[in-house]
């Protein structure tokens, strides 16, 4: 069994808010590591405002968000990974043209959006025989990498960021057994700028790696600082990153490898709560070299 031949395929499938973790629950030995390209799409028309559910996105209708990342994660150290994430956006939305042309809108924005750094690091391994539980901590910078806006009122539904920078701090457990099953746990703290609320972030999933075949199913969520405001609430002045964003996301991860380091990786997921956010469900595909 080579679980570390999987150690970095625990993939971005949200642009916008990592609504999964760029960070695993595996490691990559010394000199070990792994670049991806990937594909992302995801849609919604529907809207987790508060206090309901509401049909169609306003202004826009429905919104379309595709894209092209490039991700990869070496081992410095047989304990100390480096992690990169730097994806390019495009959102669409389906505003009537009338709408456009009243409000000086548009229906695309487009751009490099947010460049993610993270070093993890594996404090103790504990061996019980038959399994591992691996103990690891991580930090990380996520920055706007482009020059994107966020502050352009009602046309910012539509942003491909919040233009804030963040630093991230995460526990993270990891718990395999010599047949491949693995469980893995982190949860943390992200402090953010330009006004958007910190929150409390977490994620689980359930898998199996092997040499062969690596498949896991994930629940992530977020639960903003209550001095976010909520979308056309009370003191909502337009400013987007200022709101309080909650989810929780589901998904599933797969990867197959194929020849040479070479190998295959796709997914798909979905919002089933939140607050302030799409009601998106999306899909992303990826070619994958390890090395």
């Amino acid at each position: 069994m080579k679980i570390k031949l999987v150690a970095s395929l625990c993939l971005m499938s949200s642009v916008l808010l990592t609504a999964q973790s760029p960070v695993s629950g595996f490691m990559k030995s010394a000199g070990e590591g792994a670049v991806v390209v990937s594909y992302s799409h995801e849609s919604y028309d529907q809207v987790f405002l508060v206090p309901m559910e509401v049909d169609g996105v306003p202004v826009f209708n429905e919104v379309n968000i595709s894209s092209i990342s490039l991700f990869a994660e070496v081992g410095i150290t047989d304990r100390l990974n480096l992690i990169l994430n730097l994806p390019y956006v495009e959102a669409e939305g389906n505003a009537s043209e009338a709408v456009l042309q009243n409000n000086g809108f548009e229906n695309t924005r487009s751009g490099i959006q947010d460049v993610k750094i993270y070093a993890k690091y594996n404090f103790h391994t504990l061996n019980t025989g038959l399994s591992t539980i691996d103990l690891m901590g991580a930090i990380g910078l996520e920055t706007p990498f482009g020059d994107y806006r966020a502050d352009e009122g009602l046309q910012s539904i539509i942003a491909i960021g919040n233009e804030s920078s963040s630093f991230n701090m995460l526990g993270i457990a990891t718990f395999k057994t010599e047949y491949g099953l693995f469980a893995t746990g982190q949860a943390g703290y992200s402090f953010r700028g330009n006004s958007a609320p910190h929150a409390l972030i977490t994620e689980f999933k359930l898998g199996y790696a092997a040499s062969k075949f690596y498949v896991d199913a994930f629940v992530a969520n977020q639960l903003s600082e209550k001095d976010g405001v909520d979308i056309l609430g009370e003191g909502f002045e337009g400013f987007f990153p200022a709101t309080r964003v909650n989810y929780t996301r589901v998904g599933v991860n797969a990867y197959v490898p194929l020849t040479g380091g070479i190998g295959l990786t796709a997914g798909a997921n979905t919002y089933v709560a939140g607050r302030n956010i799409g009601k998106a469900t999306g899909f992303y595909g990826g070619l994958v070299y390890s090395f």
